[in-house]
């Protein structure tokens, strides 16, 4: 009895390793319905090879475990996952094994929210997106509103989510001050530097098409012309063809990748 015992223990030890090894652990497919949302409303997504939308997906699936997505009195949905897991990625997708270490929730308001993190409306300075500090240090806040709206064919040069996202990679260097030094070679930092000055006196001066909230300081400006680089390249490029060849180099995007209008 005893040996039938070990043979039938072996057997049952056997199965299960050649089962593990078959099936591994941990595999997550990717939701359909997120590939619905992505190809419906995330133009970047759509401008990508096979083999770099499957690797955008899988990107997405580790942020998204990575990261907790909280609703502030509203529903977390489905596109809202998508649309924030996009914004983190656009960015920085060109930059292998690049994570966020400095998030590790998102809290998503209805609307627009007060600096202190109140719910707020028709107040004068209403805002959109924030990265936390102190207390709130890796924590991002957005509008699910301007989260939503950031993906409608009709938000022109403006993607609040993108643009948070964008104040996060600048911090990574300790400040958001403009200049991204962990993903901007040395040689380029003085050419960006002179070329923010440049644009932030046009914008001062009524000379440009960039959103005039860029001229606040050098992190708003990178924040703003970092939008407008990945929701309207082309035009961008018509308009200040200085300035997107030098964003190309920042995010790593100079390589032939196709980027065109919506």
């Amino acid at each position: 009895m005893q040996i039938t015992a070990l043979i039938l223990l072996f057997i049952i030890i056997g199965w299960i390793f050649w089962y593990t090894k078959k099936k591994p652990q941990g595999t997550i497919s990717f939701p359909e319905s997120f590939r619905t949302i992505l190809l419906k409303h995330v133009h970047f997504y759509n401008l990508l090879t096979d083999a770099d939308k499957s690797a955008f997906e899988k990107r997405m699936l580790q942020f998204l475990d990575h990261v907790k997505i909280t609703g502030i009195g509203v529903m977390v949905k489905e596109e809202d996952k998508v649309f924030i897991a996009a914004s983190a990625l656009i960015p920085i997708f060109f930059f292998d094994n690049w994570e966020y270490n400095n998030l590790n929730e998102v809290l998503l308001y209805p609307d627009s929210f007060s600096e202190e993190f109140e719910l707020q409306k028709d107040k004068e300075r209403p805002v959109l997106g924030m990265v936390g500090n102190g207390p709130m240090q890796h924590v991002m806040i957005l509008s699910q509103a301007a989260l939503r709206e950031g993906f409608l064919k009709e938000s022109g040069t403006q993607n609040t989510a993108i643009h948070e996202f964008v104040h996060l990679i600048d911090k990574t260097d300790g400040d958001i001050n403009g200049i991204p030094e962990n993903i901007l070679s040395r040689q380029y930092i003085i050419p960006w530097i002179n070329r923010m000055h440049e644009e932030i006196r046009e914008i001062r001066e009524g000379n440009s098409d960039i959103n005039p909230y860029g001229a606040t300081n050098q992190g708003e400006f990178f924040a703003v012309v970092s939008e407008y680089f990945f929701e309207k390249p082309a035009e961008l490029n018509s308009k200040h063809p200085e300035l997107y060849k030098i964003l190309q180099k920042i995010f790593n995007n100079d390589n032939g990748k196709p980027f065109v209008e919506r």
